[in-house]
């Protein structure tokens, strides 16, 4: 225990910034971690943390930190502050000088300049921003003051997080805890009995009236939607990080990548020195060539399809402005158990109203909800009924909402590879992984750290995932009425290709839109909601070859690239269980599967614990 040591206080703070740093995953812990067992280990009691610097693991750094927080403390407490040390002056003989010689050599040394303390200037769109500028809208020739329920109302909209809720359902605080820290620093007053009424002191209104003069300078000039070489932001860790680079346009006939792919090492709290793409508030990514929608060169609404051949001529033509895009969120995306409406009622306040219903796949998704007056001309592209009688074109953006401690346990028992799979086979071009930051121990962070980086890094590289990172969820919440305003401008003034529902009977869903992108790469394509449930249900519509793959994925570790390589070779289950059966228990069959895929590139390639653990299910 701290206590035990000849230093207590020093040992105990250093130990508080060790487990911060711990449960952070950052690096800083093996620092703080060799300060504290040197300051423990040590039998002197030191009058000043100056003093420690002859430990081994402190040096002036940490003991200038110590340093300040001994001068909190003594604050706190009445205490007065030890005073530092001088180091006494020697002859070369060793001996010490006398006092006259050492005041003389004391006052012949240069006099340093005390730091001028800086004046407080509350971080933008934090907490105490919010209230300095809420209660700076005030009249101060009056000396106004309001309650604290006025006072978080005029707030709320100046502040990222919220005065009334906790940004993580394991915490306690919300930003309202900030006007502790403005009252500390004597910025802001309060007066009333039993009611409390806030107002700014003078010191305060400085403060408020230096974020008035800079607050349009600070957005008109970081915050431009061209202006892509801005100052990188910051990542959930700390580190910067990578704003995407504007894209160059490309010919009609060539591919276009889908999205921002991945530019360095992927880092995020539990994820060292993985560095994901994070998007500020108006650098959402231009749409891609194939996205300019050009009006087609040919059909017109309530065009029918002529034959099954799932041509692009085939497809039904829904001109602009005969729809309007909504955003479309899954019932079961709540903050708690007890609080299920949260989510949607502060998208409301960003303006954007959400369409709620349980979603076949994804957590968000986009939809071109038409108007009635178009909707007759839409039934071939219908499977069954809609729902309320209301067409739904689904869009080509998808989200998928993941908190951490979500991930972790999807990639543990298996779903993060099938949700995956099932993404792929939906046919929606865009698909944004969104991972939203959530507390979890340090040890679980240790341990599943290395398969997080994999698993964010196989997203962006090998799956072309656009992966997000959000702090809280009210930043996802700002993201996601960011990106509905997004493509409600792009959408709207485009016409949208639907395919007919008879063109997925003969074709899979990717397939038939890949090779419509391919050949029309200018154009936007869609299909009714209804289309799009049939296609996403887990377990109705399910082909053979669908069951079978689901099937092998069973299996921990064999992902869906796996799967697909083992359905080539043996493309029933019955084919693969009688391959086992002709061949000899033990080594061979043991090895049968990972004999064949053993030369493959590595993410499709099976080793031989994989390939034995197959044998014991299937042979």
């Amino acid at each position: 225990m701290a206590e035990d040591c000849a230093n207590p206080l020093l040992a105990g703070w250093l130990k508080e910034w060790m487990d911060e740093a711990k449960e952070r995953n950052s690096k800083g812990y093996t620092v703080y971690k060799k300060a504290y067992q040197s300051i423990k280990a040590c039998p002197l009691a030191f009058s000043h943390p100056s003093e420690a610097q002859q430990l081994n693991g402190l040096g002036p750094k940490l003991c200038d930190r110590l340093t300040e927080k001994l001068k909190q403390h003594c604050e706190q407490n009445g205490l007065p502050m030890p005073k530092k040390k001088r180091k006494r002056n020697r002859t070369s003989e060793g001996l010490p000088l006398d006092t006259a010689e050492a005041v003389e050599a004391e006052q012949s040394s240069p006099v340093r300049r005390k730091r001028k303390t800086q004046p407080y200037v509350p971080k933008y769109k934090s907490g105490a921003y919010g209230l300095i500028v809420a209660l700076g809208s005030l009249d101060r020739e009056s000396n106004q003051a309001i309650p604290k329920p006025d006072l978080i109302e005029l707030a709320q909209p100046h502040c990222d997080a919220s005065y009334t809720v906790p940004s993580d359902p394991t915490k306690f605080f919300t930003a309202w805890k900030s006007m502790q820290t403005l009252e500390s620093k004597e910025l802001v007053c309060t007066k009333g009995h039993p009611t409390k009424r806030y107002y700014l002191s003078d010191e305060g209104w400085e403060v408020a009236e230096g974020i008035q003069a800079s607050a349009g300078g600070r957005v008109v000039a970081a915050n431009k939607p061209n202006q892509r070489k801005s100052a990188p932001t910051r990542g959930l860790d700390g580190s910067k990080s990578v704003t995407p680079e504007p894209r160059k346009k490309q010919s009609a006939s060539a591919a276009p990548p889908q999205h921002t792919q991945l530019s360095g090492a992927p880092a995020h709290g539990a994820f060292d020195h993985l560095e994901v793409l994070s998007i500020s508030e108006n650098d959402w990514p231009e749409p891609e060539p194939e996205m300019s929608f050009g009006r087609p060169r040919s059909g017109n609404l309530g065009q029918r399809p002529t034959s099954s051949s799932s041509s692009v001529q085939d497809t039904i033509i829904l001109p602009a402005g005969s729809f309007e895009v909504k955003m479309v969120l899954d019932m079961r995306e709540v903050r708690t158990t007890t609080d299920r409406d949260y989510i949607s009622g502060e998208l409301k306040k960003q303006g954007i109203a959400p369409i709620i219903r349980s979603l076949p796949l994804g957590d968000v998704l986009w939809v071109a909800e038409v108007n009635p007056l178009y909707a007759n001309s839409l039934k071939a592209a219908i499977v069954g009924e809609e729902a309320g009688d209301k067409v739904e074109i689904v869009l080509e953006h998808i989200l998928e909402r993941k908190r951490l401690d979500d991930l972790i346990s999807s990639i543990k028992d298996g779903r993060f590879h099938e949700q995956k799979f099932r993404l792929h086979r939906s046919g929606i071009k865009n698909v944004t992984y969104l991972i939203e930051e959530y507390s979890i121990s340090s040890e679980r962070s240790e341990k599943y750290g290395d398969a997080l980086e994999s698993a964010v890094a196989s997203m962006q590289v090998v799956d072309n995932f656009f992966v997000k990172q959000t702090s809280k969820l009210d930043d996802t919440i700002r993201y996601l009425a960011r990106m509905t305003k997004t493509l409600k401008g792009l959408y709207e003034s485009k016409d949208i290709n639907v395919i007919p529902a008879q063109s997925f009977e003969a074709e899979a869903v990717s397939l038939l839109l890949e090779r419509f992108r391919k050949t029309s790469p200018g154009r936007a394509f869609g299909m009714t909601f209804s289309v799009f449930s049939a296609m996403c249900d887990k377990s109705e519509s399910m082909t053979l070859r669908d069951v079978y793959l689901r099937m092998l994925m069973c299996t921990r570790g064999v992902t869906g690239e796996k799967a697909i390589e083992i359905q080539k070779i043996w493309p029933t289950p019955r084919a693969l269980a009688e391959a086992f059966e002709g061949q000899e228990k033990g080594t061979a069959r043991d090895a049968m599967i990972s004999d064949r895929l053993g030369s493959t590139i590595p993410r499709k390639k099976v080793g031989k614990a994989l390939s034995t653990k197959i044998a014991e299910i299937w042979g």
